[in-house]
């Protein structure tokens, strides 16, 4: 049994066993010695307060005869528990809610199913090449990896490491369903290890050091391999480029760290120098700044352009060039499968509720199929290219294909005259005056451009005032298209059965766009300068006690 000294709301010795006891134990045993409930007390211990009420004692670093103050909580600090204890079930929530969504983003976006936005979620290379990586269910990890991974990163950037490190261990997680021998020459996975150690060390936790260490090897051991033993695959790959320079300071930094808690002073004194040695490679120079401003660059991208060539700066104004036109290329890029898109979602769905596969589409078409019924005949067939082939060249299914495309057309025009007459009877029109003008003229804009005009001669008509604008009407392009997609393959019902998390896709979608190929190394190293400044200065303080006791 060890002895722990309690004062404030109540004094005394407790007799209890360090390795058995969590904080909720302790704060129940305090409590009921002062008379009143657990929620009224907070512990505190080395100047933090005790929140984490599963934790045991000696996990806190709390050792024999060890000392604690407890303290009576008033009502407004029980209302203040209250709102923390809220806040904690809104960030949970949240959190939650980032899983969801990553999960049915990359679970839609790889599985080669009709997209329901505007855009697609590819895997690319540094280059800005799509690549496949394995399976589909390694396709999705790696997808569902990324998209925590840069949710995370935004999170560090506002300094939120504790739900940093949440997200990034959900990252973590949907990484390890992959298939190891696809990712190990990515270096997504060692990055992402370093930014979780990089929250340990943010958060300035105890608990993290044995964990710290180990996952620092695996992110050292999965960098080399992924970038070659010196950098040298890095390096001819990027064209003579240094843009690892900055991650590897920030690992030998940690590393450091990790060292120096662990009494290992001399290792320690290695890295951080080594680290410190990058931190000055890193800073920009004024004049070269100054230079590539003066030709129009903006700041921030002058001062990543020259980190990332290592402060040389023919490098930097090539890379600067680069850049501009990779994001050139990346915006049409965009527009064209944004058009893709809109085309694919016209065909409809497979059975299997695949979209159409376009390049199947365009080998059919280019050798001499109609579109429309080329389209059909894949997606009848799972874009297997044979099967459609094979049904194109019948002539008896071929006509088949064609009447059911004729009989798509008449219901989905049927039903658009049908919704177009129900929208203009609720603005204040006669029904007979608008099924004439729907079937006459047939589209809802041109119907009611000619009974405005009979509106206007015609005393008894409703008065203008009560007539939407037709630029306030809904979109009939989208709205055509929905049909469309509906009639072919069934995917309006899925879509309104389908619960979606809008805003938070919409989050992690906009965390994808905004990054590029060097977002992992674009980092800012002012905090991690000031961390080595500290722990070197450390090192020379212990350096200067043991010589002063070993001079005694």
């Amino acid at each position: 049994m060890e002895k722990l000294k309690i004062a404030g709301a109540w004094s005394g010795v407790l007799e209890l066993e360090l390795q058995v006891w969590t904080v909720s134990m302790l704060r129940e045993e305090v409590a009921k010695r002062a008379s009143c409930g657990p929620e009224s007390i907070n512990l505190i211990w080395s100047g933090k307060l005790l929140k984490d009420e599963n934790l045991k004692l000696i996990e806190l670093g709390i050792k024999n005869n060890g000392k604690v103050l407890a303290t009576r909580v008033c009502s407004d600090q029980g209302k203040s528990l209250k709102e923390e204890f809220m806040a904690e079930e809104e960030r949970s929530s949240r959190l939650a809610r980032v899983k969801a969504a990553a999960i049915a983003l990359s679970k839609r976006h790889a599985a080669g199913s009709l997209p329901v936005e505007d855009f697609n979620i590819e895997l690319e290379d540094q280059s800005g090449q799509k690549v496949h990586l394995g399976s589909e269910t390694d396709q999705r990890a790696v997808m569902m990896g990324l998209m925590l991974h840069a949710n995370a990163k935004q999170m560090i950037k506002k300094e939120n490491y504790k739900d940093a490190l949440e997200v990034l261990s959900m990252g973590e997680e949907a990484f390890s369903l992959c298939n190891p021998k696809v990712i190990e020459l990515v270096d997504n996975v060692p990055i992402l290890q370093i930014d979780m150690v990089w929250c340990y060390f943010m958060l300035r936790d105890i608990r993290w050091l044995s964990e710290a260490g180990i996952r620092l090897a695996k992110a050292r051991e999965g960098i080399e391999r992924s970038h070659g033993k010196d950098a040298s695959r890095v390096r001819v790959l990027q064209n003579g480029r240094y843009p690892e320079l900055a991650l590897h300071l920030r690992l030998e930094l940690l590393e450091g760290v990790v060292s120096f808690h662990s009494g290992q002073f001399e290792k320690s004194k290695k890295v951080l120098t080594s680290a410190q040695a990058k931190y000055f490679q890193l800073q920009v120079p004024d004049e070269a700044l100054s230079l590539l401003m003066s030709m129009g660059y903006k700041e921030r991208n002058s001062k990543r352009a020259l980190r990332m060539s290592n402060q040389q700066l023919d490098l930097a104004i090539d890379f600067l060039v680069e850049e501009k036109a990779k994001k050139e290329k990346k915006r049409e890029e965009d527009i064209q499968r944004r058009n893709e898109i809109m085309e694919q979602k016209r065909y409809g769905m497979t059975p299997l509720r695949k979209a159409v596969d376009l390049q199947s589409l365009h080998m059919l078409v280019s050798i001499g199929f109609e579109k429309e019924l080329a389209a059909e005949a894949l997606r009848r067939n799972e874009n297997d290219t044979q099967k459609a082939l094979d049904d194109l060249t019948n002539p008896e299914t071929n006509s088949a294909i064609q009447l059911d495309i004729e009989s798509r057309k008449r219901k989905r025009q049927r039903q658009a005259n049908e919704a177009a007459i129900e929208e203009l009877i609720s603005m204040g029109f006669e029904r007979s005056e608008v099924v004439t003008a729907v079937q006459t003229f047939g589209t809802k804009e041109q119907a009611l451009n000619a009974l405005l005009g009979t509106a206007k001669t015609n005393p008894t008509a409703p008065d203008d005032s009560n007539v939407i604008p037709s630029g306030s009407m809904p979109d009939e392009a989208s709205l055509g298209s929905w049909s469309e997609v509906g009639d072919a393959g069934g995917s309006s019902s899925a879509k309104k059965g389908e619960e979606r998390d809008l805003e938070m896709e919409d989050e992690l979608a906009e965390d994808l766009r905004n990054g590029d190929a060097f977002s992992d190394y674009d980092m800012e190293v002012t905090k991690e300068g000031e961390a080595i400044n500290e722990y070197l200065t450390l090192l020379a303080s212990a350096d200067q006690s043991e010589k002063a006791s070993s001079s005694r």
